[in-house]
This record gives structure tokens, sequence and C-alpha cells, in this order.
């Protein structure tokens, strides 16, 4: 049972936040609404009963695509002699259906005045975004004899809302009504649809054939039915690990995005509500994490940013030959170049995050195929990070934004204004080279290298390759490293000083294999000693600097992908009880959660809340937080691929019990790993 007051269903770039009663009334600033690809289609949905305005008694989150709300009319003191009962049931699916279902309990008959209040302004989810609802074409509404339609018309951008009922209501210009008579103890229902239209100029819907326009529930029921049953099973005598497991599946159903360019296929929306639309970072990081699980998502990715790789110089969308974007949008303002995301390439860890997971993904799939397929676009990723990235000719990659009205001024992953300073507090110039980037770097030509090798016939190029990460190796340990703290600084600034704060990032230079050994054990006791770690988990800058704020968006709180990377990071070094210590507090928090791990949550210490603080705008469900504990079961149990076979090597936190994941797909069959403590195994099953 859903405890909060705002309800949120969705399916992929499609959903619905609305009211506990199930009404809608958007304002300008908040994501309030029926939003599909971008555009709010309706801005008030809002029902009465005899003028009425209705009460909420419950209601459920089904499934994450639809929802029922339980309503009796008036205000909450009538509830105990309510002689009406209300029911609203929804569910989204690149449109939305509503059934309304009406009670008479009273020993009399009724007469009723049933009416939806509709509207749609049209709102671009950048416009809600940024406070600034300014339409520049026309909003208009046309009542025809079978249905309502709202419409915005500003040259050949076209998006309608469509509405009709069941039995047919009356229809005005302001929504749709029914008068009723109800009989003692009779039932009224009325099947409302909700369809909507993004035109072509020819007036063709844009999204026909893609596999999430429909709104019908029992396909969308035998589509997640069918998704859970293809991934592992995960069985854990700590009900958490399964719980959240599950949740993470169910959540990873419900964020996949079929973007218009890929005919119906689908790779993981970053976030609700403000990200449901692809991004590079967001989705290959996503991939990464549930790789072992759902390695379709990775296929797909792969090959979509592939195919808007950058070709070109285009100072607007920050766009060179050769880089992955980072964000495609589909609304008003990207279409009218009113912002550059159509798509923009403000992203500067992308393009070696793309050739990373190329890389991960053969490992454990064995599809060589799509290997050969994308040899030209890995060639043009890697001339990127060589002639167009190196900003100050100093073998680093840099950023730093050409697009100065819309661009992204931080393009890292931390990308809030503020986000990297001195130690001192002051922000550095630009461009600046943040330390994760480079470890992707290193990690990219690494995994280059061995495509290059193994697959493109080309071991002249593989040997350049691993001398480049090797110097980058060489010059990176000699360049970041604060000697006084001990620890990785957070960038360098033009000038090569160094940006000195402890942050979390230096996790990131882990599992990327760019950290020398003989300091990676200082790394480790940096990530989970009590400047970082709050005890749920590795905050992203340290307490003590002076920008550090526990509710700070990337100074002071957790994020939990950032922590899955890091424990992933500390057990490719060999630190498997510190990844297990950081595994157990993010798996903690997410019981605080219902399983559903939001985007970020406050920095405080454990012993001081007891309880993990939420940060007030988090998106949830986000698909690297969904990802999170699917990367922590396999940083957990020690899943790795290695020539051909599943190398597992087991270390649960204290108190975790034992842990099954039964069915794991890869190029080796099936694959069934157990965990308890220190006396773990692992088979090979047909």
């Amino acid at each position: 049972m859903a405890q909060s007051n705002t309800v949120r269903i969705l399916d992929g770039s499609t959903f619905v936040v609305s009211e506990d009663t199930g009404d809608i009334e958007a304002t300008p600033s908040e994501p309030t609404g029926f939003f599909s690809l971008d555009t709010r289609y309706l801005s008030t949905w809002v029902l009465t009963v005899n003028g009425d305005r209705l009460t909420p008694l419950s209601y459920d989150d089904l499934q994450y695509y639809e929802a029922r709300f339980f309503l009796v009319p008036g205000m909450a003191t009538h509830y105990v002699d309510a002689k009406l009962s209300i029911i609203r049931e929804r569910a989204v699916g690149g449109s939305f259906r509503e059934t309304l279902t009406i009670l008479n309990h009273d020993e009399k008959p009724i007469d009723l005045e049933i009416r939806m209040e509709a509207a749609s302004d049209f709102a671009d989810l950048f416009q809600v975004k940024d406070e600034i609802l300014n339409k520049k074409g026309e909003i208009y509404t046309e009542v025809e004899s079978d249905r309502l339609r709202l419409g915005y018309r500003r040259g050949n951008f076209i998006r309608e809302t469509l509405i009709s009922a069941s039995p047919a209501p009356r229809y005005d210009r302001k929504g749709f009504a029914y008068s009723i008579h109800l009989q003692p103890n009779e039932r009224w229902e009325s099947e409302i649809d909700v369809k909507t239209m993004a035109l072509s100029p020819g007036g063709r819907d844009l999204r026909m054939g893609l596999r999430a326009h429909t709104t019908e529930r029992l396909a969308l029921q035998h589509d997640l039915e069918e998704w859970i049953a293809r991934a592992p099973k995960v069985n854990s005598q700590h009900d958490r690990v399964a719980s959240t497991y599950r949740r993470s599946l169910i959540d990873l159903a419900a964020l996949r995005f079929s973007p218009l360019s890929l005919g119906g296929a689908s790779l993981p929306a970053a976030g609700l509500p403000w990200f449901m639309t692809m991004f590079g970072r967001d989705s290959i990081l996503t991939c990464l994490q549930t790789l072992p699980f759902t390695p379709e998502l990775s296929k797909t990715t792969l090959r979509i940013l592939a195919s808007l790789q950058g070709t070109r110089f285009d100072d607007f969308r920050d766009e060179d030959p050769g880089r992955i974007l980072h964000e495609m949008r589909y609304g008003e303002t990207a279409a009218f170049e009113e912002q550059p995301h159509s798509p923009y390439y403000g992203s500067v860890d992308a393009t070696p995050l793309f050739l990373v997971l190329l890389d991960e993904y053969e490992q454990w799939s064995g599809d060589t195929g799509l290997v050969m397929e994308l040899e030209r676009e890995c060639r043009a990723a890697l001339r990127w990070i060589d002639d167009y990235a190196d900003l100050v000719g100093s073998g680093y990659i840099w950023y730093e934004r050409r697009n100065t009205d819309t661009g992204l001024e931080n393009q890292c992953w931390k990308d809030s204004w503020d986000s990297i300073s001195y130690r001192d507090g002051t922000l550095p110039p630009f461009p600046r080279a943040t330390c994760e980037v480079q470890g992707y770097a290193y990690d990219a030509k690494l995994r280059a290298a061995r495509l290059a090798r193994e697959f493109w016939g080309d071991p002249d190029f593989a040997d350049r390759l691993e001398r480049e990460a090797a110097e980058l190796k060489e010059r990176f340990n000699r360049d970041f490293w604060v000697e006084d703290g001990q620890y990785y600084a957070l960038a360098l600034d033009p000038d090569g000083r160094q940006c000195d704060v402890l942050s979390s990032n230096i996790g990131h230079l882990l599992w990327s294999g760019i950290v020398d050994h003989d300091r990676a054990e200082k790394i480790a006791e940096h990530l989970v000693g009590p400047r970082l770690f709050t005890g749920w988990g590795v905050r992203t800058l340290a307490e003590g600097e002076v920008r550090y704020n526990p509710i700070g968006y990337h100074n002071g709180t957790i994020w939990p992908f950032d922590n899955s990377f890091i424990a992933w990071g500390l057990r490719r070094y060999g630190f498997a009880e510190e990844a297990a210590v950081i595994a157990s507090g993010i798996l903690d928090a997410a019981t605080y959660f219902e399983g559903r791990l939001p985007e970020a949550f406050g920095g405080y210490p454990r012993e001081l809340t007891k309880f993990p603080v939420e940060y007030p705008t988090a998106c949830s469900p986000q698909a690297w937080s969904t990802g999170t504990p699917l990367l922590l079961l396999r940083t957990m149990l020690g899943l790795e691929p290695h020539e051909g076979h599943l190398a597992v090597e087991p270390r649960l936190p204290i108190g975790m019990g034992r842990i099954e994941v039964l069915d794991i797909p890869g190029r080796w069959g099936r694959v069934d790993a157990f965990a308890r403590g220190r006396l773990d195994m692992h088979r090979l099953t047909d």
C-alpha cells in the first residue's frame, strides 16, 4: 500500500503524476500531469460528483503501469456515513485508460451529476523544470460528436489529446459529464480512453508501431511476466535482498523506453519525472550494472548510441565527430532549438564508457557480431578521446561547453554548477579534467585493445592502445595524486592545479583500474572512513570540505549508483570486505524506500538519523539507482566473466545469510551461484 500523497505510474517515456484522489491540477513548475515524449498532454483532470470534490480512503499501486483509487464524496469527517463509493482504476501504456466505478450503498435511489474537468497546457517538460511556461503556438479545443480533442499547434509541431468515453457522455469545451440515476446497491461504470498524438506534418502519429504505444493492460502484464521470467532468480535468507531485487526488475521494466528512431526496441530511460528519455551516460552505466541480469538492454543501448554518434562540429549541440550523445529530447523546445537536446552531446564520459560497455557486453554474451558491426564507431570514439577531448594538450580528457547559453557547464556525472571545487571552496576555471573520466579513458583503451586484437584483426592498433593506456596511468598517478591527503584530486584546472577535495570519484578510479596498486589500500581506507562513509553509503563529497552539505546535490549526498561502482572497484582491487560493507549499507537503506532506491538521499551519519533522509527532488524510479542492487549482487557474489567461463568468489556482509542467484545467462550457458559466508560454490547447468 502506497503512503505518499503523490501517485506515479509509468511506462517508459509515458507517465502520470497525480494526487492521491487521482486528480491532476498542474502548475507551471510542478511535474504533475499526464506526460509522453516530454510533453504534458493533460494538465487538468478533476473528477466531481454533484459538484463536490472527492476524498481519498486509500489507493494501491497495482503495478508500475496501473493504480486504483478508493474515494468518497465530501470531507474526511463524513467517511463513516458515506453512502457512495467511487473507484478510479487507471492504466498507462503509451496513452492511458481510466475506469470509473460508482457504488450506491444507500437504501434509496440517487441522482448524480458526474463531471470530469479536462484541459492541457501542452507544456514542454523543460519548461516545467525551468518554471517558464511560454507557449508560442496555438492551443485549441474541439468538441466532436464522440470525443473531445485538445490540441497545440506551432508550425509543423502538433500535439493532440483525444478523450472519449463509454457510455457516451456530454462533451463540452471544459470536459465531459454524465447525469445518472442509481437504484439501491446499484453500480455504474464508465470506460475513459485518453489517447496522445504526436503528429507529423502529414497527420501520422510519429510513434505508431512502437512497443510502448498501447493501452492494453493484458499486453503490459504479459510483457512484465516475461521480463521477470527471463531474469535470473534470486533467493536469500535476508528478505531485503530478494524483495529489493524484484523491485529493481519491475522498475527496470517500467523505465524501458522506445526512441522514435529505434523501431520499437527499448533501452532504459534515466528517471522519473525529469529524465524520461535517452541519456548516454545514464543508459550505459545502467547497462553495466544490469548486464548479467538483463543483457538485452546493453545490445539495444549500444546500437542506438552508435547510430546517433556525433559526425560534425556543432557548437550549439557541443557535438564533435565520434562523440556519444548526452541526452535526446522530443518536446517543443528541442524541436525549435530553444535548447540543444536534439540530441545534445555535452557529456565528457559517455564516449569512453561506450567502449567499456561494448567490451563488457561481449565478455558476458559472446556476441562477436556486434563487436564487428560497431568497429567503425569504436574507432571514431577513440579518435574523439585523442583528437577532440584533449583541449589542453596534456593527454587528458577535458570539457568546456561551447554553447554558453543553454549547454551544461559541468559535463561529468556530477553536473551541477558547484560540484567541482578546490579545497578552499572556490570553483576552478574551464576547461576541467575530472579524475574518474581519465579512469574511464584508461579502461576504454585497454578494452578496445582486446577488441582490436581478437576481433578486428589489428594487433598493431592494439599494441598502440595498450602503450597509450600505460602512459596515461603513469601520468595520471603523478598529476592527480594529492600527497598531503593520500588520495586523488577530484579534477585538474587548465593550469594543472589540483581540485584537491576528497570525493567519491576516487572509487570510480578503482573500477577503471587506473589506480597504482601500492595506493589502492589508502583509497579503500578513505572510502569506508568516517569522512566519506556514513553507515548508509559513501558521500559524494567528504565531511569537512568547505562545500560539504549532507543535502547538497553533488556535495555530500549519497548516490546509490555511485556506491555500486565504488563497491565494484573495491572488489576489483581485492577489498572484498570493504565492498561488502558498502553493499550492506545501501541495501539497508533500500528497505526504508520499499526496495526502490531514489536518485540520491542525505549524507547524514547513520547514528544521527537512524534512517536515510530523503532528498526532496530526487528522481524515483531512476535507472542507475534501480540498477544498483543488481551490481551489488554481482559484486558480493564475485561474478566476473573470465576466459569463457564465469568466475565466482562470493564475500557476503555479516548477517546477510545465504544468497542464491539462479539461471544467470551468458556465453557459458546458464549459471547458478550460491554464497553463505566463506563456504561458496557455483555450478554450470544446461
